[in-house]
């Protein structure tokens, strides 16, 4: 697979304006990493987007996590847009422990990509995971999500 790390963050971001509000960065595009295709976003820290106790909002949170699971479907399956249109069919978070300051959030492919492509060409609607680790930028845990998305058939 060869892919445009470059094109991955560029799509996300012109396709989801939010994440353009919210300040989201790429930090990695690896969609031939060893542990499968791995996406790592970042939310700076900004007043804009605290919460009550001054940590990131838990929608600002939410979305930085999307976003990286949305960027890894990019990443894996960018080549079968012109055929499939990239669907979340569900998520869910937990919020761990207080971030303060810039968080991460990296996200990772949960299903082989050959196996969801077979699936689509066998004529079915694949869905799948993408698990999503948010931590702060020390790398210390703060949250965990999975956002399970499909490929709907044009």
């Amino acid at each position: 697979m060869t892919i445009d790390s470059r094109q991955v963050a560029a799509g996300i971001l012109e396709a989801v304006p939010f994440a353009r509000t919210l300040g989201i960065e790429f930090v990695e595009v690896a969609p031939e990493a060893e542990s499968g295709v791995r996406v790592t976003v970042r939310l700076p820290d900004s007043p804009a987007t605290h919460n009550h106790v001054g940590g990131p909002h838990a929608g600002a949170m939410f979305t930085l996590g999307e976003t990286a699971s949305g960027a890894v479907v990019l990443a894996a399956f960018g080549q079968l847009l012109d055929r499939a249109t990239p669907l979340a069919v569900r998520a869910e978070i937990a919020y761990r422990k207080l971030a303060l300051g810039p968080v991460r959030a990296t996200a990772r492919l949960d299903r082989p990509v050959a196996e969801v492509v077979a699936e689509l060409e066998s004529g079915r609607r694949p869905e799948f995971p993408v698990r999503v680790e948010i931590a702060t930028e020390e790398g210390k845990p703060t949250g965990e999500m999975t956002v399970v998305w499909t490929l709907r058939p044009n």
